[in-house]
């Protein structure tokens, strides 16, 4: 087993098997045109998939989830810019990582580069299985609670018709994704400006309430739980809401001079979307109440209603736009990370399929659909949130002690950015507490997570480092990559980046 990928240098990472092409570098079919991805991505691109796919539906349910487990005004407005702080970090030190390894595929890439091909099959694995899956469920599901709820103002909407708006809206981006990476960007800096646009409405007509003398609800705004249970699920929450700080990452390859562009698409985004959660969740509290935040998903209509009168129509259609537009960036980048996953060989070589003209990951995109459509059999999106942040949040961890390691044990590595050592550090043990607080009371998600996790150990050595793999499953590749070529006219393509 060979390194590779950082910055220019191009070998193997693992050996070939089974008569493959080895992954990372598959050889097309005989006579068959190497192609490999265009950086289509501008720095603005960047900034809009950071803001957009952050500013999805995490701003519009996460409070009511901060404020549930707080019941205190002051502890959740701490709390969301303890949230906001602590992704920046996350991010510089993201950036770190993604100049050095300028591969696709973000954490999976990384922990490929520092642990090897177990550790980052069982990243790949998880983000199959849980992460990916259901951040999209979770946000499609925001999307359809706010775009039906003007249907039933005086009523909870029909579980039914919001799982299957939630459906539509998957479905309905998928297709976007798949015919153009230009129409799916356009989808997403438009729905970037809208989302943006309706948060400055609701920050200004809150900040106007305050000024008229409406300050009642800051009224002993220290008073609540603080558990170490209520503490960490409220971080889950907040921290949420900032999910999509590193989803630029995995997309490096498509992005146009990745070494000054990533840093400085976070050095915008992150301290504007910082900046606009906490004004917002100060105009949440100085119109909504108690008993309404904690009652209501759906606190920005409650708000609407409140301060908008007859035009409180437009604040559910604004919020439904801006998690629109949250889907359609997780879409865009989770496909891509399976993508980068089978040109590893740890997935199907079917995900490396793009589109000859259009260069969209077509069945990659299906599948993560798919997956997605199988969450909607809850639509519980706090549980959903409870279940998948501990494991995220350790695998985030594991990627912030692959730079420590690489540091250690690469310092060779061009670094175009290299954050101070306590950047890291901090990072870690914050998010180390972070999913030790709510587990120490209920461990089952972390149990479940941990578990589902391990379980991808046996599959890894039964059907990925398994070097004499039967006939059948090379013949079944074989059909499914000559159907999906012969139905959406794809190619197998190639990375233009090297892992390290």
């Amino acid at each position: 087993m060979t390194d590779r990928y950082a910055n220019g240098v191009t070998t193997s990472l693992v050996e070939p098997t089974n008569g493959c092409a080895a992954p990372g570098n598959p050889n097309p079919a005989d006579g068959e045109e190497k192609i490999v991805l265009k950086r289509k991505l501008t720095l603005l691109n960047g900034v809009a998939i950071i803001v957009g796919t952050i500013i999805g539906s995490g701003i519009f349910i996460a409070p009511t989830g901060v404020f549930k487990y707080t019941e205190s005004v002051g502890s959740s407005l701490l709390i969301w810019l303890a949230c906001g702080i602590l992704s920046t970090i996350g991010a510089l030190c993201y950036a770190e990582l993604g100049t050095c390894i300028t591969r696709s595929g973000g954490d999976y890439a990384y922990l490929l580069v520092s642990f090897g091909p177990l550790v980052g099959f069982l990243r790949l694995w998880i983000a199959l299985l849980i992460i990916r899956p259901t951040t999209q469920t979770i946000v499609a599901l925001s999307f359809a609670h706010y775009a039906v709820k003007p249907f039933f103002p005086e009523c909870v909407p029909p579980q039914n018709a919001v799982k299957l708006l939630a459906a539509i809206c998957l479905t309905l981006l998928t297709t976007i994704n798949c015919l153009s990476v230009k129409v799916s960007m356009k989808v997403q800096d438009v729905f970037t400006v809208g989302k943006l646009l309706a948060l400055i409405m609701i920050i200004l007509s809150g900040l106007y309430y305050m000024a008229t003398g409406e300050l009642e609800n800051f009224s002993n705004p220290w008073d609540g739980k603080y558990s170490t249970r209520n503490i960490g699920y409220a971080f889950y929450s907040g921290l949420f809401a900032f999910g999509g700080w590193n989803y630029l990452n995995f997309v490096t390859e498509e992005l146009q001079d990745p070494y000054k562009n990533l840093p400085r698409a976070i050095w915008i985004a992150m301290p504007l979307v910082t900046s606009i959660y906490v004004l917002v969740n100060l105009a949440y509290f100085a119109v909504v109440n108690k008993p309404e935040m904690l009652s209501s998903l759906a606190v920005a209509v409650t708000f609407g209603n409140r301060m908008f009168g007859p035009l409180a129509f437009m604040v559910p259609i604004f919020v439904a736009l801006s998690t629109f537009g949250g889907v359609n960036g997780v879409l865009f980048t989770s496909a891509r990370l399976f993508a980068t996953g089978a040109q590893e060989g740890h997935l199907p070589k079917f995900f490396q399929l793009f589109h000859v003209k259009q260069q969209t990951p077509i069945p990659s995109l299906i599948f993560t659909c798919l997956m997605s459509l199988l969450m909607l059999l809850t639509d519980n999106v706090y549980q959903l949130i409870n279940y998948f942040s501990s494991v995220l949040w350790l695998s985030v961890v594991a990627s912030i002690a692959g730079m420590l390691w690489l540091r250690h044990k690469r310092p060779d590595l061009p670094r175009p950015i290299k954050v101070h050592l306590a950047l890291p550090i901090t990072f870690m043990v914050s998010c180390v507490t972070l999913v030790l607080l709510p587990n120490l009371e209920e461990p089952q998600n972390l149990l479940i997570g941990i578990g589902i996790t391990l379980s991808g150990i046996p599959f890894y050595y039964a059907f990925i480092a398994r070097k004499n793999k039967p006939k059948c499953y090379g013949r079944l590749s074989n059909s499914v990559i000559e159907i999906c070529r012969a139905i959406f006219n794809t190619t197998i393509i190639e990375s233009n980046e090297a892992i390290n």
